[in-house]
């Protein structure tokens, strides 16, 4: 794409970015210089800032750059701030070489004229899962590999269930676990706890029940759509779900969790750490669709990608670099690290072996989709927004669930 006219959409595409980011973020700083004046040196930018220099990430980047003869300059930004730092380098024709970015932002990158595609980059994305590579898919065309995904699924108390009477195993659709939560209540314990607070956080938790209900993103108002929505509303109404959902993130949500009285938990894969140090045994089932089976639940997870550069010689390293981050053994050690579920089969496998523990996220990132996915690209933030605010509207009793969802689908129109 010619460079003004990719300045001009990358422009338009700041304020698009920020709406979708944020599902699993840290902090983090370091140079914006994407270029530098040695062209033996290779710019990489993630949304990794936790790890600093010497950590397992750094010296995988050092090793891709000495197989591809030349040096990297990484820098690890807030998931918010890549964003937003990508699209302004972008303008001033200063690009990282190598770019990884949260997978829901690559259809805005993408639609701003900022990456080239796997036709022109020549990534081999032959052995991804579909469902996750179509997270990085827009207008036919695929724009990156994923490094890795996570996803949601329900952390459960083995104990608090135990005493509750209740067999995990009868929990197969929304019935029976509803069933099982007015159990554990009839127990004197508490049922279930997620987040589903008015920003990108509350739209990503509800969507499994939402997609799982067989509703889709573009008819927020469909009946299978208030049938998600009313059951959140009549968990909260019998007890079985906390008030403080509506103001719960992800990270209060589970610290509620881990204080040892909730039988169930709406949580991902970068808890699992967390899960561990919490003091009793508990167990991971992927989120149940209304009617039984396992529901879509939203892939988290980045993308790695390859900006569109002025000088076009620096591809074919740039692909070199790539290629490596995403090969099969590096795949396994990244995932590791970062508590993520590898994007194809045959890592997969290998993390399940090594991990039993991690079976039921590899079924829930095999069953999750892209909340950009369906080419939904960056109509999904208006959608998502108007999502949010109806779970907020039906959970806090000021509208009813019909009712919310019915605004929800006037104004993302």
């Amino acid at each position: 794409m010619h460079s003004s006219s990719r300045r001009l959409l990358a422009t338009v595409a700041l304020s698009t970015v920020v709406a979708v980011v944020g599902t699993a973020c840290s902090s983090g700083a370091g140079s914006t210089d994407a270029k530098d004046a040695d062209s033996g040196t290779y710019t990489i930018w993630d949304p990794y800032p936790q790890f600093a220099k010497g950590s397992a990430w750094t010296k995988l980047l050092d090793k891709c750059g000495t197989q591809a003869g030349v040096k990297i300059q990484r820098t690890g930004f807030d998931t918010s701030d890549l964003a937003n730092k990508t699209l302004l380098a972008a303008q001033q024709g200063n690009s990282p070489d190598v770019l990884i970015v949260d997978n829901p932002v690559v259809s805005t990158l993408a639609e701003a004229g900022v990456l080239t595609t796997t036709d022109d980059n020549k990534l081999d994305t032959s052995k991804v899962d579909p469902n996750l590579l179509a997270a990085g898919q827009s207008g036919g065309k695929t724009y990156g590999t994923p490094i890795g995904a996570n996803t949601l699924a329900l952390y459960y108390n083995k104990e608090v269930l135990k005493e509750a009477g209740v067999d995990i195993a009868s929990v197969k659709d929304w019935k029976s676990l509803t069933a099982a939560l007015a159990k554990v209540k009839q127990a004197g314990k508490k049922g279930i706890t997620f987040s589903a607070i008015g920003t990108e956080e509350g739209s990503f938790q509800f969507l499994p029940w939402f997609w799982g209900s067989g509703a889709q993103l573009t008819e927020l108002d469909s009946d299978e759509a208030v049938s998600a929505l009313s059951l959140w509303r009549d968990w909260l109404k019998k007890g079985y779900a906390p008030n403080s959902v509506i103001n719960n993130t992800q990270t209060t949500s589970w610290q509620e969790f881990a204080g040892g009285d909730y039988a169930f938990a709406e949580n991902g894969t970068w808890q699992l750490a967390g899960a561990e140090k919490a003091g009793f045994e508990y167990g991971v089932l992927p989120i149940p669709g209304s009617d039984g089976g396992n529901a879509a639940a939203p892939t988290g997870g980045e993308f790695v990608t390859l900006p569109v550069q002025d000088d076009t010689g620096r591809y074919t390293t740039s692909q070199k670099l790539a290629s490596c981050l995403t090969s099969t053994q590096n795949l396994y050690d990244t995932d590791t690290t970062l508590s993520y579920v590898a994007p194809t089969s045959e890592v997969q496998d290998k993390q399940a072996a090594a991990n039993p523990a991690l079976k039921a996220w590899v079924d829930a990132v095999k069953a999750a989709k892209g909340r950009t996915s369906g080419d939904l690209g960056t109509k999904y933030p208006k959608i998502s927004e108007q999502l949010w605010k109806a779970v907020q509207a039906a959970l806090s009793g000021s509208k009813s669930p019909e009712d919310a969802l019915t605004s929800a689908q006037a104004a993302a129109e």
